[in-house]
């Protein structure tokens, strides 16, 4: 796990820990800068649970959780304490229903704006990147410098499915809530898309790299995948036989790569329309 440079920064920072059952647990990292040899206990864990993911974050910070099943969660950092031990087994940061689990953890900014503030822009954004009618944004009530602070701190996360398909979706779209509800929905599953594999933060110089059950891989530019709403299924990133899934799925930061490490031929156009966030869903 990449550690910032300035260690004397270490001290500000805490250790996220995500579990397969939905659970989680923050430390400070200073609690665990001195291993010995033969390791150290980092996380209890119960019967048939395993560890996820595991980053470092701050108060400034909100974690979002993915689940197999394509639901997810958003809430603040600091809706989990400090832990000062080692030896326990956290806290519920997502009730998981029957068969489910967690597949990624993500660390997102944090911003101070209201949720009026982000429909507004999300709409915004909506029309600036369909270069919609101008005259449409005379409804919105946002002015030129919220909306780009907004931009400034906006993320945008890139789900996979087993299928190969993915979606480049705004973090303004992951609503932030408490921790350790159901969650909401992370992409619009069925037999076409299969389940979740990954969900994770990408920028339009990334590159994706997906390698198969089946010892198939492939590797595209992050921009050629489109920017789709929550709900939606999103597009074929890679072309796959029946009887293969998508098993890894890893980011890439590369700024310069030749054309024949590229394949991007795979990338379809999906036809599922995109849907308005729901609050509710």
């Amino acid at each position: 796990m990449p550690l910032p440079t300035e260690e004397e920064t270490w001290e500000n920072l805490q250790i996220v820990f995500a579990t397969s059952k939905g659970n989680v647990r923050k430390n400070k990292l200073s609690d665990f800068l001195n291993i010995r040899a033969n390791g150290k206990i980092a996380m209890k864990l119960e019967e048939g649970e395993s560890l996820v993911s595991v980053a470092t974050c701050d108060e400034n910070n909100d974690i979002l959780l993915s689940t197999y099943h394509g639901k997810c969660i958003r809430f603040r950092s600091t809706d989990v304490r400090v832990f000062s031990g080692r030896n326990s087994t956290g806290v519920r940061g997502i009730k998981l229903k029957d068969s489910d689990y967690i597949v990624s953890m993500c660390i997102l900014n944090h911003g101070n704006f209201s949720t009026e503030e982000r429909d507004a822009y999300l709409k915004r954004s909506r029309l600036l990147r369909a270069e919609g009618d101008q005259n449409d944004l005379e409804g919105i009530v946002l002015s030129d410098e919220k909306f780009d602070e907004m931009q400034q701190l906006e993320e945008f996360l890139l789900t996979i499915s087993e299928r190969g398909s993915g979606k480049r979706t705004s973090s303004y779209e992951y609503r932030l809530t408490g921790r350790g509800g159901q969650g909401i929905t992370n992409m619009d599953l069925s037999d076409k898309t299969g389940n979740i594999v990954a969900c994770f933060p990408v920028t339009e110089s990334n590159h994706l790299m997906l390698i198969t059950d089946g010892g198939q891989m492939i590797r595209s530019r992050v921009s050629e995948i489109r920017i789709a709403g929550r709900r939606t299924q999103g597009v074929r990133v890679f072309r796959l036989p029946n009887t293969e899934k998508v098993v890894s799925a890893e980011r890439i930061v590369e700024e310069d790569a030749s054309e024949d490490d590229l394949l991007m031929d795979d990338i379809e156009t999906s036809e599922t329309p995109e849907d308005t966030p729901s609050e509710s869903s």
